[in-house]
């Protein structure tokens, strides 16, 4: 997606006017324009210049935002404040001319308030006072009447349209009595002088103006604050680095460092760059990244993050990512992105933007004539047609969902949740079923030894001893966890000789002459006896999910070390909260049945599905759409088919860079809590979008009527063009705020968790295997394509294929026809029989 700085845009009719420019372009296939932020996201093959040009012939400016812009202090740079002091001289200026208007127009004449002598009875000279005070005003406000007008040339009227058009119709009347006055004047008509004295709107067209502007700039204040949490992390950014160059230390601008270059970082110093210890230990604050506020130890070969906090030691460490790569802009890009895109939501407030502000210029014109048809005067007319203009406001529409979703990514990111678009921001709130991977997700992915059973007569020591001396050659992953925990009990190393890995079995060597051996029960039954309370002891550690390491020493029973793969400190807890949100919690795993049930039964899952490979993950994720939104979350290579299908796909931040790039949202603190977190979050900022597009229908539904004099037949209700601008002033602040009170949301409070309503009833999935004959295949090609065609079918999970022995071993989680996987087989040249 490329990215656009898009000016001269004042309300969501000129967002819509863009955005609907920018997609007629040949070759543009998706555009996004974000009022909020002022910024456009492009994807297609259109050209930059292209895109400028049509951002221009529609009667705005354009710019492709550059390199700079991307790193945090370019993008901190682009998303400062300009707005806001601006408008606020405007409005001081404005008060200053204001005040003595209101004086002369409304102090003397109401409340006999005193001028200089030379006003007294001299009402002509009271008009040009005023009109010269609401002149000086309305050049103070003149970016309502260019931006307005502009809009109407290039017939695309916005908010300033219906402000200039209401504040210019107010002073060319007044304009137009103030004439008609000196000729009342000059003939002596004195009656008709003070008539059209009340006829002046001088003060309600300077009125407008003003108002407008505190609107506009409590409004640009507001939206300012919503990106609080993106200036927030650029400001984390360092600005420079110590680098090693020629032995010495050498301060560098951050933009100067190169992957490959070394540099230094001291205690309580902010790391400048990603990179890796080379050199030193210390304790890392990565709260800044994470959000996760107690420190990391980091050694050498450990991975440092920019913006993160050096808390003790000192630490040479060699760059591996800079600049726009390092971790900290990857997730200001993501939080920018999901800014930049819009939610499915904000699509019916954008309709209506397109054409709401035509359809309230006729709505002005219809009510003038109407009431001049009832026989009030112009002036009586004219009034109900300016309130018309003034308070209605599409801006409210069209900040209803980015100023809500700008807040919730930017909460999100602080609290280590990274929504990449809006729309994925929007999805996670409507989830029905998680499916959680199980390696890695819902356990840690390192296994680590659970239980020690020596055999009798045998201490632990002597068994740890043994199976450390035997398990030190080996890579198996297995053998790692035994290897750490002798390491952290300190047990001696012995040296073993003849070491032999038997595969599918277990391992052998010779420790101080004796035989020495590891490995299943099937084959330590070879190597010693094996007691009946032992294998009962096993069966026991196998159904509870994990893996049984028999040891013997001569011929000799040691004992049993058992080895699991163990689940997360928050896993069960998280289970748990998506549950009382009403959501359906799936586990999948290519681990056999019985340790994932262990597992499941542990984490206490709903229902669980083993054996899958990577093909079968995603062919689950599509069966259960069927039934529900699907969020699935997963940290591996082997999960990205799924997290690409799935309706929403999560990425634990410590997976690989392809699930992060197939992930929707990525989870920074590889922790599951953050699953109900993000959900959590999602739902409170769909909350917060559905209130805030209620306030803006409700406001125009309510405020036209009445400004237009619906009810002052019925109630006598009317309403002042001053009070209208007012409310349209405060309508687009109101709004907001509301969307800024996510601030204060807690996404780690499951208080407020609702089960949501649905009607789905996810069914129970039973794994069955079919063994199909198939003669006919000659080489792995043949096998290639006979798997390929039967997973292809959806009842079928996964095809083992195997051309020497010219079989077809299916895993099945649907009943299907043999006649239909027959006739699919043999439609790709095969014979099957039987």
């Amino acid at each position: 997606m490329e990215q656009y700085t898009v000016t001269g845009m004042s309300c969501a009719a000129c967002s819509a006017r863009v955005e609907k420019a920018v997609s007629k372009v040949p070759g543009v296939t998706a555009c996004s324009v974000s009022l909020l932020t002022n910024s456009m996201g492009v994807e297609g093959t259109a050209s930059a210049e292209a895109i400028v040009k049509a951002v221009e012939d529609a009667g705005y400016g354009a710019s492709k935002k550059g390199a700079a812009q991307t790193q945090p202090t370019g993008a901190e740079d682009a998303l400062q404040d300009r707005e806001t002091p601006a408008l606020k001289r405007r409005l001081i200026a404005s008060l200053v001319f204001l005040i003595i208007l209101m004086y002369v127009s409304m102090g003397h004449m109401m409340w006999g308030w005193p001028l200089p002598p030379w006003f007294d009875g001299n009402h002509v000279a009271m008009g040009l006072m005023q009109l010269l005070l609401t002149v000086a005003i309305m050049v103070i406000n003149q970016r309502f009447f260019i931006s307005g007008f502009k809009g109407l040339l290039h017939r695309a009227p916005n908010m300033d349209t219906l402000v200039a058009l209401g504040a210019g119709a107010s002073f060319v009347y007044s304009t137009y009595a103030l004439f008609a006055m000196t000729d009342a004047q000059v003939r002596g008509d004195m009656d008709a002088v003070m008539m059209y004295m009340h006829e002046f709107y001088f003060e309600s067209a300077a009125m407008i103006l003003t108002l407008i502007t505190v609107g506009k700039m409590l409004e640009a204040r507001s939206k300012g604050r919503t990106t609080d949490a993106l200036k927030s992390l650029m400001k984390l950014a360092p600005k420079t680095a110590v680098l090693l160059r020629g032995g010495e230390e050498v301060t560098v601008p951050i933009q100067q460092v190169r992957r490959g270059d070394v540099f230094v970082v001291r205690p309580g110093e902010n790391i400048p760059v990603d990179g890796v210890v080379l050199e030193g230990a210390s304790a890392v604050n990565e709260a800044a990244l994470t959000g996760e506020s107690i420190p990391v130890d980091k050694a050498a070969g450990d991975p440092v993050s920019a913006a993160t906090v050096n808390q003790s030691g000192y630490i040479r460490c060699e760059a591996t990512r800079v600049g726009e790569d390092t971790t900290l802009s990857q997730i200001i890009r993501m939080v920018s992105d999901a800014a930049a895109t819009k939610a499915p939501i904000a699509k019916v407030a954008d309709r209506v933007s397109g054409v709401f502000v035509p359809v309230v210029i006729a709505i002005a014109a219809v009510t003038v004539i109407v009431w001049m048809l009832t026989g009030q005067t112009f002036g009586y007319a004219l009034a109900r047609g300016i309130s018309v203009l003034v308070i209605s406001c599409p801006c409210a529409l069209g900040l209803a969902t980015p100023v809500a979703i700008m807040v919730g990514s930017g909460m999100g990111a602080k609290n280590g949740i990274l929504f990449k678009t809006a729309a994925s921001l929007e999805a996670a709130g409507r989830v029905q079923i998680v499916a959680l991977d199980k390696t890695g997700t819902i356990t840690s992915g390192e296994p680590r030894v659970t239980d020690i059973l020596p055999a009798e007569g045998v201490s632990e020591d002597e068994l740890l001893e043994a199976a450390y001396a035997l398990e030190q050659k080996s890579e198996h992953p297995l053998a790692k966890a035994i290897l750490k925990l002798a390491e952290v009990r300190g047990t001696a190393a012995s040296m073993v000789t003849d070491f032999q890995a038997k595969p599918g079995n277990g391992l052998t060597a010779v420790l101080d002459g004796a035989a020495l051996a590891g490995g299943n029960l099937g084959f330590i039954s070879r190597q010693a006896e094996v007691p009946q309370t032992m294998r009962q002891a096993a069966e026991h550690l196998a159904e509870s999910g994990k893996t049984p390491l028999f040891f013997s020493r001569g011929g000799v029973l040691m004992g049993i070390i058992a080895v699991a793969d163990t689940i997360k400190p928050d896993s069960a807890q998280a289970v748990r909260e998506l549950q009382n949100m009403g959501i359906h919690v799936v586990m999948l795993t290519g681990d056999n049945a019985r340790t994932a049930q262990a597992v499941g039964r542990e984490a206490g899952v709903d229902e669980v599905i083993a054996g899958v490979l990577p093909e079968g993950k995603e062919s689950v994720i599509r069966r259960l759409r069927v039934q529900g939104k699907v969020m699935m979350v997963g940290d591996g290579i082997n999960d990205a088919p799924a997290l690409t299908r799935a309706d929403v796909g999560v990425a634990i931040g410590a997976g690989t860079d392809i699930a992060i790039d197939a992930a929707d949202v990525v989870l920074m603190k590889s922790r599951l809590a953050d699953v109900p977190a993000a959900i959590r979050l999602s739902r409170a900022t769909l909350r917060n979008i559905h209130e805030n597009l209620f306030w803006a229908f409700i406001y125009n539904v309510i405020g036209i009527p009445l400004a237009a004099g619906v009810w002052i037949p019925l109630f006598g209700w009317q309403l002042n063009p001053m009070f209208g601008a007012a409310a349209m002033s405060l309508s687009s602040f109101c709004v907001v705020t509301n969307a800024l009170r996510l601030n204060f949301f807690n996404i780690r409070s499951a208080k407020r968790d609702r089960k949501i309503k649905t009607q789905i009833q996810v069914k129970e999935t039973k794994t069955m295997e079919k063994t199909m004959k198939i003669e006919g295949m000659m080489c792995p090609h043949c096998e290639a394509r006979v798997k390929k065609c039967l997973e292809a079918l959806p009842e079928v999970t996964e095809a083992i294929v195997s051309h020497e022995k010219g079989t077809a071993v299916l895993t099945l989680n649907a009943e299907i026809a043999d006649s239909t996987l027959k006739k699919t087989v043999e439609d790709q040249g095969y014979t099957v029989i039987g």
